[in-house]
């Protein structure tokens, strides 16, 4: 993942994969995933709550985003801007954020004034009334509205 003076073309890229407020088992799924698929990281930047890959890829990134949010839940965006023109085609930079959740499966919640339990973590967040057992789900863009219990 190292820059050598020797590749000229090391700092090139084509997408941009930025992980939010993940635990450190999906950075660890995410870098067993680039080296798994032979991806190029021209760079990383560290951030306070993650990391940005600059990655050679615009669909094996969208394709690592896709396998993030199925296995460990979460909210992913996907972007793209035009980056300029190669060879009369239009080339565009992709940029997928996924952000994770503060909450696992199982985990007991807070939603709506009542305790829930977190049944599954998919396209959105199932949850089940610990009282009556009554089922609901939740958008990830409405998961702030979802707060883990405290002990």
């Amino acid at each position: 993942m190292a820059y050598k003076p020797e590749d000229r073309h090391a700092l090139y890229f084509e997408a941009i994969l930025q992980l939010r407020d993940v635990e450190k088992e999906v950075i660890d799924f995410v870098e067993d995933e680039i080296e798994r698929v032979k991806l190029t990281v021209a760079k990383t930047v560290p951030f306070k709550n993650g990391i940005d890959y600059y990655l050679s890829s615009n669909s094996l990134t969208r394709a690592l985003g896709k396998r993030l949010k199925e296995r460990f839940g979460g909210d992913t965006k996907v972007t793209s801007s035009l980056w300029g023109v190669k060879k009369d085609r239009e080339v565009y930079r992709v940029t997928v954020l996924f952000r994770g959740v503060p909450f696992k499966k199982n985990d007991i919640v807070i939603y709506e004034g009542d305790e829930y339990k977190i049944i599954s973590l998919r396209k959105d967040i199932f949850i089940q009334e610990v009282k009556t057992g009554k089922k609901a789900h939740v958008r990830y863009n409405d998961m702030n509205w979802i707060k883990k219990k405290e002990d």
